[in-house]
């Protein structure tokens, strides 16, 4: 058994929480008129930019990064992350492991409760975990936690719910039983689809729950003000149980896709931080936002998915050679953000777990003349030519890179022969990502952000049994049970021997193209403190400071009357 202690205090004290209406218009107020230049009348609002718009906060439904940014900030898992990203305590105090890591019994914080005074207890996780397997809400994250006992027959409504793998042992001891050892549940336990959702809330409004005015939280902020395409706005929740360590009094979350606007609230003083910039102009923005431009290397792979569930992407020859004849070097080197490395593996080099000689695609020591020459005689083999030319459309995101990176791969294909052409297609990001998921599409751009820091998370995207996230519908029963071998073994070492042979023997058999490993990328203003770069790219509210806020706050909220 191991046993790991909170490195938190306990909540010091409890506040009544001002909600209603008449708040929630005061704190959008704040937010819509903040930013005069960073004065300290609007220095308790932190203004975060979140690169796209936001399709739902209910942490059961959502599977995008930049609507955790809110989510994570709402509510808080068993476990959180650390400013640095390692998880830490959250709800949880500390934890028990079972000697064959199967069963994890959590004690949980006596004193926590939901936003509106209701006691958050065992039955809160029970009930949130049964609620992600639910069929009837088809949550397109259910798959990440398929490690729990019986999870997969209850997704499929094989089983009832109550045979999932938890339980509460009372009113303050969770218990999750897992099908496998999960070396990385404590990191895995940080994610949106593990946080707990309130019964009684949920129950009451239905899909309604997640809105301004039915909301409640058990985490540092709650939701005050949604509206698609303006702004969201959080205010600290009085009654999270470290209320008195935040620094910011609201956040307002700025659903912007378009990098002039975010450069022009920066000139105006009406940002703080936004995730993600051109990174073409890295050393432009160095120049004009002195200090802003964060990076580090990330666990982020840009991979572009074939869909082998139908013609002609079901015949790997065309697949291998559209991922041939791709100029990653090129696009790296001369199109995207400094930083960024050409991937011929899937799961990114700093990932941790998998201490081995990690595979590669086959051709990735070939030249660029050798590459093209073998994708034309791979189209030709497959039947393709003058009298059958190959023609396939490529959707790309909207946001980031992604857009500069779209036309250099359509001139790749083209040239490896006269007859193949290239169509692309810009979408929304938020639109593309559902077209993934429903596996509407030929070939398509995208990405994977560790959700934890283990190789599974990358490979378990390729399994047949996955779902949703496995856009094109790749199915290879060896893959698949290669993964499930790995799952039983608790060695490290020899669970990353077995991985590297998933993943070489998925690589070759083409279903995605790795393109390239990114940096993360963040403009953050310099005097906000408590940021550390991490390679997940976690960054919550609840770590972050100005300085001037703590003296600010009461002329915040008389400010915020007057409009």
């Amino acid at each position: 058994m191991t046993v790991r202690k909170s490195r938190e205090d306990m909540m010091k004290s409890m506040k009544m929480p001002l909600w209603g209406a008449a708040a929630a218009a005061m704190m959008f107020t704040v937010a819509a008129c903040g930013g005069g230049g960073g004065g300290d009348d609007d220095a308790a609002v932190l203004r975060r930019g979140i690169s796209a718009k936001v399709d739902t906060l209910d942490p059961h439904r959502s599977s995008a990064k930049w609507e955790n940014i809110v989510i994570a900030d709402m509510f808080t898992g068993l476990m959180q992350s650390a400013a640095d990203n390692e998880p830490v305590p959250g709800m949880a105090t500390d934890w028990q492991v079972s000697d064959d890591g199967l069963t994890w019994t959590f004690d949980l914080r006596e004193d926590a409760v939901w936003s509106d005074g209701e006691p958050l207890t065992a039955e809160d996780f029970v009930y949130a975990f049964r609620r992600i397997q639910d069929p009837e809400l088809a949550s397109q994250y259910s798959s990440l936690l398929y490690i729990v006992k019986n999870a997969r027959q209850v997704n499929a409504g094989d089983l009832p719910p109550e045979e999932l793998g938890v339980r509460a042992v009372d009113e303050h001891t969770f218990e999750i039983t897992l099908e496998e050892p999960a070396p990385y549940l404590l990191g895995l336990l940080t994610h949106y689809t593990t946080y707990p959702v309130p019964k009684h809330i949920v129950e009451q409004y239905g899909e309604a729950w997640i809105q301004p005015e039915n909301i409640e939280v058990n985490g540092a902020y709650k939701l005050a003000y949604w509206r698609t395409g303006d702004q969201i706005v959080s205010e600290k929740n009085e009654l999270f149980y470290a209320a008195d360590d935040l620094c910011f009094d609201r956040v307002a979350y700025f659903e912007l896709e378009d990098a002039a606007a975010v450069e022009r609230k920066i000139e105006a003083g009406d940002m703080d931080i936004n995730n993600g910039f051109d990174g073409g102009r890295t050393k432009e923005l160095e120049k004009k936002f002195p200090g802003w431009v964060r990076t580090t290397p990330g666990l982020i792979t840009t991979y572009w998915t074939f869909n082998s569930s139908q013609e002609p992407f079901d015949d790997v020859r065309v697949r291998k050679a559209l991922a041939l004849s791709l100029d990653r070097e090129f696009i790296v080197n001369k199109v995207l953000t400094p930083g960024y490395v050409p991937a011929y593996a899937f799961v990114p080099p700093k990932m941790s777990n998998y201490n081995v000689d990690r595979p590669q695609v086959s051709f990735k020591d070939l030249s660029r003349e050798e590459r093209l020459a073998e994708a034309k005689s791979l189209l030709e083999e497959a039947g393709y030519g003058p009298d059958n030319p190959l023609t396939f459309e490529f959707i790309h995101r909207s946001t980031d890179d992604n857009p500069k990176a779209a036309p250099v791969a359509q001139a790749n294909w083209e040239e490896i022969a006269p007859w193949v052409n290239a169509e692309i297609l810009r979408q929304d990001t938020k639109v593309l990502y559902a077209r993934l998921r429903q596996s509407d599409f030929e070939v398509a751009d995208g990405a994977w952000v560790a959700d934890f820091d283990d190789p599974i998370n990358f490979l378990y995207l390729l399994d047949s049994e996955t779902g949703q996230q496995n856009y094109g519908r790749y199915d290879n029963p060896e893959y698949d049970a290669l993964l499930e071998k790995a799952s039983q073994i608790r060695d490290l070492d020899e669970r990353a021997e077995i991985f590297a042979e998933a993943e070489k023997l998925m690589l070759e058999d083409y279903p995605i193209t790795p393109m390239w490993v990114q940096v993360t990328k963040n403009l953050v203003d310099p005097d906000i403190t408590g940021w550390e770069e991490n390679a997940q790219d976690n960054h919550l509210s609840r770590w972050l400071c100005k300085p001037g806020v703590e003296d600010g706050g009461d002329e915040v909220a008389d400010a915020s009357q007057e409009g």
